[in-house]
């Protein structure tokens, strides 16, 4: 999936960036050279390759460090949502920003 140039415009002009024309072509070879790696990475045939966690697992054997998955905290929506602007129904209302 190559990106063109109009492509990195439109981005560029959804993050409010302003590119020159020397950095709009900077950032499609970028683009374009990470998808490129994105899409030779899809194409690796992982069967029967376990998931690492982390990659000193690879190295032997690692103890993991979890903890017990408990709430730790109580509800404090009410208290936070104090000072936003907008609140409707426990959710933040904020301006839309994207077309």
């Amino acid at each position: 999936m190559a990106l063109t140039p109009d492509d990195v415009r439109r981005i560029a002009h959804l993050a409010r960036l302003a590119l020159s024309a020397d950095e709009e072509r900077a950032m499609l070879a970028q683009l374009n050279g990470f998808f490129g790696i994105v899409e030779r990475m899809g194409q690796v045939d992982t069967r029967g390759v376990e998931p690492l966690y982390t990659p000193l697992a690879a190295l032997g054997e690692v103890a993991l460090r979890l903890r017990d998955d408990a709430v730790t905290e109580g509800d404090e929506r009410e208290r936070n949502q104090r000072s936003a602007p907008q609140v409707e129904g426990g959710l933040y209302l904020v301006p839309k920003v994207i077309e």
